[in-house]
């Protein structure tokens, strides 16, 4: 998908009757939801159809994955089109901003010293946006932001068929303010600010706008000249005289024995946080919703945890509360994604570099048919997870470079209630090269709607900072039996690791009720492959909704040892595979059936010398793994094993 500048003036509205069946049904979902936060009445289940998960029938792996992942990619094979004419932002009174140096966080437990925008800088917010209200209203165009330093405080809305442009040498600052993403929503949530709806960790909510937003539009693109094209979110920049930055509202880190991210930008214990006990929730949620009392005590759980924002958000989707009433913004502390566009279809996201996002650097929701390309994150903050489609079908990941604090991309489908826009499905993934990062590629969490038919090739892990800041995992799902969902179908194959993953083994909390002691189990970095059907457990209440995992295909993988004080080794293990655990379920009578992983074929793969050569593979509750051709340790596997 390119970019085609038309002279002719698009008809609209032949496209909009072209439209096939799927995109009416996101159009409904779209203004249902505007319906469900005026009206106030209607939750998100009833205001919105919710996906059904069909019985899946087992007819094994694809005959020919690799056809459909090119069919796939020939969907983005025309350009968008536009019409031919450039609104620059100048013209509307935009101008450039003097910078001044900093000091500032860069990551978890780095600071140094970055240039941004002086104080009382020029705000380029009004010109920026109306530029594009005029691109939009004549019918279309490019928006251009001229070579130059220009400091934004506010969000960069996109409308349909507007194409926003960044020139070599733009960078954009944003307001590192969080204020200032409360005071032009479209939602008036009174002492909240002006609000944008959104979804934070796939829970929908009114929340703080993401720097890029857009909502229900067709035909839109973002686009750049390479690196020098820059979108900064400023996350480590502090907001405040106490230092704090985006990136202090994470709160405590929970992983156990994590290389590089012990701490958090600024945070000490008692600050406020997501994390933290926010008086601003409800004491209970009997004071917001009529509830039974015993599922009231099951979304809540023991003691006041749940009244952090992080779990007030999913508690208030699991008491199906409408959206109207899952009202965070002023007074919370849920970062914003640094671009977030929800139901949009038709879109480009090429030739630019994403900085130090607060939270997730790219989120589309509900999007179908979007290319991103050529696009460089740069973000090591918490929660820098650099792309993560949600829900969304036809998608293509192409020649992107990922240096993240999180996962470098993550798809998701939905969480505790809201699964309403369904599936994750039709997604390649190709020509990338990742570097730090929580897992390369990774399918999970917030999975509750279902993943499939996912492809990834001709992938470089190249993990450059492995002896500092090393990528975790390489291939990696995490669900448990909060999220649910299914993944089923998931192809990847020719992938070179040539520095390995982290070398030492970090963790996860289980339950008290778990069968594994505290720190036995990989399943948080150290191995290259990583299924884990057990992520998080103590972090979610509710454990209801067993996941399903099958149908997975795995090949030519090749991972290089590196030379570390204890020796040449490419990872702690090569594969972690944690099936659901049954014991974790806390719902009522019969159980739902708990089924082991099944159907994984991992062939012609080198996993190198893992650190753990007693235990280079861990499996619990797998039906048929099936090593073909592999090697771990110069020892060849052509084995099915069960566990």
């Amino acid at each position: 998908m390119h970019i085609k500048r038309n002279q002719t003036k698009l008809n609209q509205t032949k496209a909009n009757q072209t439209m096939n069946q799927e995109n009416s049904r996101r159009r409904f979902l779209r203004t249902t939801t505007y319906a469900g936060v005026a009206l106030g009445s209607a939750s998100l289940a009833q205001a919105q159809p919710v996906h059904s998960q069909v019985e899946h029938k087992d007819q094994g792996l694809m005959s020919d994955p690799w056809g459909a992942a090119q069919k796939i990619i020939d969907r983005f094979a025309q350009p968008l089109q536009f019409r031919d004419q450039d609104f620059l932002i100048t013209q509307y009174g935009a101008q450039q901003s003097e910078l001044m140096q900093l000091k500032a966080w860069v990551s978890f437990e780095s600071q140094a010293m970055l240039q941004t925008p002086i104080k009382d800088a020029f705000d380029s917010y009004p010109a920026i946006n109306a530029a594009i209200q005029a691109c939009h209203q004549a019918g279309g165009g490019r928006v251009l932001i001229p070579s130059g330093n220009w400091y934004c405080a506010g969000p960069i809305v996109l409308l349909t068929n507007v194409h926003l442009h960044l020139q070599a040498g733009a960078h954009i600052y944003f307001s590192h303010q969080p204020d200032d993403y409360a005071k032009y929503g479209s939602v008036n949530c009174g002492a909240n600010g002006k609000l944008v709806i959104s979804r934070w960790q796939s829970n929908d909510c009114l929340n703080y706008s993401p720097m890029v937003y857009a909502f229900g539009q067709t035909n839109i693109a973002l686009t750049g000249e390479g690196n020098s094209s820059i979108l900064d979110g400023q996350a480590g920049v502090p907001f405040n005289a106490e230092g704090d930055c985006w990136w202090t509202w994470k709160g405590k880190q929970r992983t156990i024995n994590s290389i590089g991210q012990g701490t958090t930008p600024n945070f000490v214990a008692g600050k406020m946080s997501e994390n933290t006990v926010n008086p601003n929730n409800a004491k209970s949620l009997h004071e917001i919703t009529q509830i039974d009392e015993a599922q009231a005590q099951l979304i809540q759980g023991e003691g006041e945890r749940w009244r952090a924002d992080a779990a007030y958000l999913p508690a208030l989707s699991e008491a199906n509360m409408p959206l109207s009433k899952r009202v965070f913004g002023k007074g919370h502390f849920l970062r914003p994604p640094l671009i977030q566009l929800i139901g949009c279809d038709k879109v480009l996201l090429q030739g630019y570099q994403a900085k130090d996002a607060p939270f997730w650097v790219h989120h589309p929701v509900n999007c179908r048919d979007l290319k991103i390309a050529n696009v460089l994150v740069n973000s090591h903050g918490p929660n820098s997870d650099g792309f993560d489609p949600e829900a969304c079908e036809n998608v293509l990941v192409d020649a992107c470079t990922f240096d993240s604090g999180d996962d470098c991309i993550a798809i998701k489908a939905g969480k505790n209630r809201d699964t309403q826009y369904g599936p994750s499905q039709h997604m390649v993934i190709q020509n990338c090269t990742m570097q730090s990062g929580h897992g390369a590629i990774t399918l999970g969490s917030e999975m509750a709607g279902g993943i499939e038919h996912i492809y990834a090739q001709n992938l470089l892990f190249e993990n450059k900072n492995w002896a500092t800041n090393p990528l975790n995992i390489a291939i990696r799902l995490k669900t448990n039996m909060n999220r649910g969902g299914f993944l089923r179908h998931f192809y990847v194959r020719n992938v070179t690791i040539p520095n390995g993953v982290q070398l030492s083994p970090s963790y996860y909390a289980f339950l008290p009720n778990s069968p594994f002691a505290a720190k036995t189990v990989a399943s948080a970095a150290g191995a290259v492959v990583v299924f884990d059907c057990d992520y998080a457990p103590v972090a979610d209440n509710v454990r209801t909704r067993p996941p399903e995992v099958s149908h997975i295909h795995i090949s030519n993988v090749k991972v290089g040892n590196v030379l570390s004080q204890s020796g040449k080794y490419s990872c702690y293990q090569a594969i972690v595979i944690l099936g659901p655990v049954s014991s974790d379920y806390n719902g009522g009578l019969p159980m739902p059936k708990v089924q082991a992983v099944r159907n994984v074929h991992i062939e012609n793969c080198d996993f190198g010398s893992p650190v753990n050569r007693a235990q280079s593979l861990f499996l619990y509750n797998v039906d048929g793994l099936i090593l073909k051709n592999v090697q771990i340790n110069h020892v060849q596997f052509n084995q099915s094993l069960d566990a």
